[in-house]
Order: C-alpha cells, then sequence, then structure tokens
C-alpha cells in the first residue's frame, strides 16, 4: 500500500484487527444499527491521514456549497488507518465513503456484505465508469462488481537512475531488455558503484523485482491464477524461468552486499542513487518527489527513469506496469444518503479534482488528466508516468495488495529469504503455494 508521501510506503493492517472486525461484521447485525446512529444530513468520509487531505477537504468544501446533505471529512493518522478502519467498519462510527487500496484491501469487506456496488451508480452517471482509465477501475472490481472510485493519484514502479552515473561507466541508455540490464550491471560494478540500490530491509521494494521479472516471463495469468485458488502455478516452468532469472541478478552482485540492512523508508536506498552510490533503483513514482524534497538538485538535473526492461521470449507485455493504481472510495452498504454519495463521487473526474491532485504532485488517472499535465510540477515526469499507465495492457497490482493484508508476512518474508539466499527455488515456491 501506498500514499502520496514523498517517503512512506504504509505495512499492511494487523492481521488480528482483521479478523476481529470481520468477525463482528459477518454476524453482528451491526450494520442497520451503525446506519441509525450516524447524525442526520451528514455523510461521514474516511481517509488517510496526511498531507493529501488538503485535496480532499477542497473537494469536501465545494461539494458542500450546494449540497442538503453535508459531507464531513474525517482523518485517522496514515500509521494507525488500516487497524483503525477495520475496528470501526461494522460500527457505529462507521463512515458512509472511505479510502482504501482496492485488492485485498476491500475483498474481505465485500464477502462479510459491508460494501455496495457501485454498478448501478455507473448507470445512472457513465463518466463514474467512462471518466477513469479502465486499467485502474479493475484494480477496485471484485467478482465482476465495481466497488471503487479512484480518488488520489497513480503510483506506478518504474526504473530511477542517476544519468550522471550511468555516463561515467559508458551507459548511454537505460536498459531495454534484461539482458541489457545484466550488461549494465556489470559495467557498473566495473566502474566502482552498486549497480541498484535496494532497500532490502523493508522487504516489499524487494517484491517489486518478482513482480515486474513474473509478470514478463509469464504474464499477468499465472498470478491472477494463484490468486484465483490454484497455486499450483506457483512450481511451473514459467515460475522457475523467473526465479532463476532473479537469483542470477543477486549473485551477479547487483545490489551489493549491504542491501538487507537498507531502507527506503528512511532515505537509506534513496540516497545511495542520488549521492552517486549507485546507478539505478526499482521504486514506486513517489521517488520523484523523495529526491525532490532530500535532493533537489539531483532530482532537476541527473535523475533518470524508464520502464522496466522487456525479457525476450517471455509471455508478459513489455507495456505492462507492477505497482499501486490509485487509491479509491468505496461506500458501506447501508449508507443512508446513497443520492448524496454518487453526487459527491462525481467530483473525482472533475476538472477542479485535477487540477487539484496535480497541483500538489499527484497524477490522477481520469481521461481528462492529459490536459493538464502542463501544470505539474515536471511535465515531462507526469507525461511519462500518465503514457505508462494510459497504455499498459495490464496494470499489476502489487502482490501484498491482491492479497488480503493476513499474507503480507508470508509474501515479504518469501522475497527476502529468497533473495537472502535463506530458502532456494523450492522454499520460495512452498511458501507462496502455502497463501
Amino acid at each position: 500500500m501506498k500514499n502520496t508521501h514523498s517517503w512512506f510506503r504504509p505495512a499492511a493492517a494487523a492481521t488480528s484487527a482483521l479478523a476481529l472486525g470481520l468477525s463482528l461484521a459477518a454476524c453482528s447485525g451491526g450494520g442497520s444499527e451503525a446506519s441509525s446512529n450516524r447524525p442526520e444530513n451528514e455523510v461521514h468520509v474516511l481517509v488517510y491521514g496526511d498531507a493529501g487531505n488538503t485535496v480532499e477537504q477542497a473537494m469536501v468544501d465545494s461539494f458542500n456549497e450546494t449540497s442538503d446533505v453535508k459531507v464531513v471529512l474525517d482523518t485517522i493518522p496514515g500509521a494507525e488507518y488500516q487497524q483503525k478502519l477495520q475496528t470501526i467498519i461494522d460500527t457505529d462510527s462507521a463512515p458512509d465513503v472511505f479510502f482504501n487500496w482496492g485488492g485485498g484491501s476491500i475483498t474481505d469487506f465485500v464477502d462479510a456484505g459491508l460494501l455496495m456496488p457501485l454498478n448501478d451508480f455507473m448507470e445512472e452517471d457513465p463518466q463514474l465508469k467512462d471518466g477513469f482509465l479502465p486499467t485502474v477501475l479493475e484494480a477496485a472490481t471484485v467478482d465482476g462488481e465495481m466497488y471503487g472510485i479512484p480518488m488520489r493519484g497513480t503510483q506506478p514502479v518504474m526504473l530511477f537512475s542517476n544519468k550522471d552515473v550511468l555516463a561515467s561507466a559508458g551507459i548511454t541508455e537505460p536498459p531495454a531488455t534484461w539482458d541489457e540490464l545484466l550488461a549494465d550491471v556489470e559495467q557498473l560494478k566495473a566502474a566502482g558503484v552498486t549497480p541498484i540500490a535496494l532497500g532490502g530491509a523493508d522487504e516489499w521494494p524487494t517484491q517489486m523485482w518478482f513482480s515486474y521479472v513474473y509478470d514478463r516471463v509469464a504474464g499477468p495469468e499465472l498470478f491472477e491464477t494463484a490468486l484465483n485458488g490454484d497455486p499450483s502455478v506457483w512450481e511451473s516452468e514459467e515460475s522457475r524461468e523467473a526465479l532463476g532469472m532473479l537469483r542470477e541478478l543477486v549473485d551477479t552482485g547487483a545490489f551489493g552486499n549491504n542491501y538487507q540492512s537498507v531502507k527506503f523508508t528512511d532515505g537509506g536506498s534513496a540516497s545511495l542513487l542520488s549521492s552517486g552510490q549507485a546507478g539505478f533503483e526499482l521504486m514506486g513514482s513517489w521517488a520523484y518527489s523523495t529526491h525532490r524534497d532530500a535532493a533537489p538538485e539531483f532530482a532537476a538535473n541527473s535523475l533518470g527513469f524508464s520502464e522496466f526492461p522487456a525479457v525476450e521470449g517471455g509471455k508478459g507485455a513489455p507495456e505492462n506496469v507492477v505497482g499501486n493504481t490509485n487509491n479509491y472510495y468505496s461506500v458501506l452498504a447501508d449508507t443512508r444518503y446513497p443520492d448524496t454519495v454518487r453526487d459527491f463521487l462525481k467530483l473525482m473526474y472533475s476538472d477542479e479534482f485535477v487540477q487539484e491532485q496535480v497541483a500538489i504532485g499527484n497524477l490522477p488517472t481520469t481521461t481528462n488528466t492529459e490536459q493538464f499535465l502542463d501544470q505539474a510540477t515536471n511535465p515531462e515526469y507526469a507525461r511519462f508516468q500518465f503514457d505508462l499507465v494510459q497504455s499498459a495492457p495490464n496494470f499489476q497490482l502489487s502482490w501484498d495488495q491482491e492479497y488480503t493484508p493476513s499474507a503480507t508476512p508470508t509474501i515479504h518474508g518469501a522475497v527476502a529469504d529468497f533473495f537472502s539466499g535463506r530458502i532456494d527455488e523450492d522454499g520460495f515456491i512452498a511458501a507462496m503455494q502455502g497463501l
């Protein structure tokens, strides 16, 4: 899960809280009681508390100028958001609308009958569907029903680079293929720098390498098959090929010797790149704002960005993207003011919304975003991201977001242990089959 902070990728929710919240949701019948205890003529919208709240409050204020039923914005500090959401989702403190990450972050709520399918809203106002990029809406779809409207910015993972370091090592272009990446690793090693910065201590940055290599080798179908209940695909030929490529990359010394003690969340891996100690870093699009805040001269003059390399002969399209599609607003099934909620959600594709988001560095996934890209802090970077997402045949949500939060420790542990050599291919396969 990620948000718009320049350095922070929120961790998964505590599984005990999730289990508690959903056991209540499934059997307490608290939904109707919760609805009756909410204030009259108010719709409560719960969001992750951070700098992005300025836009969310602006949308609320704009809506309330003409609405008889008023929207109230409630925030929970980011580090506490997931756990507190689980505990209030079926109580009299439940919001009408709440912020989430799509995918596995809402599937348990859907299974418990807590969320309203938004398909009827989309029939009443087709722009609630047509106003957004299709690959982004898919991440909030469960069993063919829509349960989320995008409400912030997209966050694809891409290959960042230090252009000065690459040039000094004789590398004139970012790698377009996996073989070119391996060759670049050797050139950077010869130049005396760590080829690829990696915040291995956080574990989720390591997962990005698995997500992309698996996608490039096997296409999105392997992961989707596993997610849908067939774990046998983890021991397929394509899976073992992907693991072999990752093992080769690690064994060549691509990440240096200390990556397991380096974090992205404290600025460690980013500083390796900006200070010239590393040539590349695979990271989410929020890395740009990280560098802009911590090393503005580097961000302005030397930061490069490119798509993940293609794998020759692989089943996955080179244009496929991995990362976080967006954040979403989902709606409680028992909201008393569905028409008000529907009308509020319409603001999420409005020109006003897009301009407000672009102004704080976010990239909305609306079809009208393109006309406002020149207003971004870095128009070239904004356009690169937009084109990357718009042209992607498939946008794979991060593995630890596609699965429910209870799977996160297993996924993170498996990718970290495989990179470190604590488990081999069979060990990784067994771990993933156990999800």
